[in-house]
């Protein structure tokens, strides 16, 4: 996404595991109002058939993501990096391979598996020709109801793509401490897949000095379409700007993380 003139820089996004480009559309177009270059690209074997999902794999999605974001970077002097839930799992393991990467942004990342999940992923091979494809959809991860009427995911996951998944889920995980870009989180406090507890566990770990914790308290798990996503772009908008200290003092996110008000969302700062 770019306007007549093309500017000098660039974000990439990336969306996540079972979903399309989609969630990602209106952060998109909010970062082009701004002054950005906007690429989503649709990750392989997503948005086709639940066959084109079952063959595909997590080294094609980390393929996708690392020849996007060279690609980009070969047109801009300037390309930042930025991941919603399996996508910021994809845009950390990318983002540890890199030292000159100026800014990084995961939202909810899917850094970490509920063991009854770890354990189907583990036996899929024994499981999934014999059960097929499982639903996967919760109407807690979007609670805008509109918005998750709009949503183009699956709704549902085969044990292949369940084992990809968590392979995925793994390297990110060892990844983290490599990371030396700066790096905003951004998590819900009401984030039906991933834990609170598992993205301030992530933080802790990610490599860098120079990185925020904003946890909003609007929104389930897909924050670039829920209800106070206006509040995460600023966010974002913000931290590609300026990085660590920059990120916009209201009523959704506030300074102080151990503020005693009741407010829409807290940060921290490393």
């Amino acid at each position: 996404m770019h306007g007549a003139t093309r500017s000098v820089r660039a974000v990439l996004l990336v969306h996540g595991f079972g979903d399309t480009p989609q969630t990602l559309a209106a952060l998109a177009a909010d970062l082009h109002a701004h002054g950005y270059d906007v690429r989503v690209p649709l990750l392989p074997g997503h948005g086709r058939t639940l066959a084109a999902f079952d063959a595909s794999t997590h080294e094609e999605w980390i393929a996708c993501v690392a020849s996007e974001l060279l690609a980009l970077r070969a047109d801009y002097p300037w390309v930042g990096l930025a991941g919603l839930s399996m996508g910021g799992a994809l845009s950390a393991i990318v983002a540890a391979t890199m030292r000159d990467l100026p800014a990084l942004v995961l939202m909810a990342p899917y850094l970490g598996m509920p063991r009854i999940m770890r354990m189907a992923a583990r036996t899929a091979r024994l499981w999934s020709r014999w059960v097929g494809p499982i639903a996967s959809e919760s109407p807690e991860s979007i609670h805008d109801v509109q918005e998750r009427e709009k949503n183009l995911s699956y709704g549902a996951v085969t044990g292949h793509a369940l084992h990809e998944l968590s392979v995925v889920v793994r390297m990110a995980q060892r990844a983290l401490p490599r990371i030396i870009a700066p790096t905003l989180l951004v998590q819900s406090r009401h984030d039906n897949r991933i834990p609170l507890r598992v993205a301030e566990h992530a933080y802790a770990r990610l490599g860098t000095s120079r990185k925020q914790l904003m946890i909003t308290e609007l929104g389930g798990h897909i924050l670039t379409v829920d209800v106070g996503r206006a509040a995460v772009f600023a966010a974002v908008r913000a931290w590609l700007e300026g990085g660590p200290g920059t990120i916009p003092s209201t009523p959704d996110t506030v300074g102080a993380r151990t503020a005693a008000a009741p407010t829409a969302g807290t940060s921290r700062s490393a």
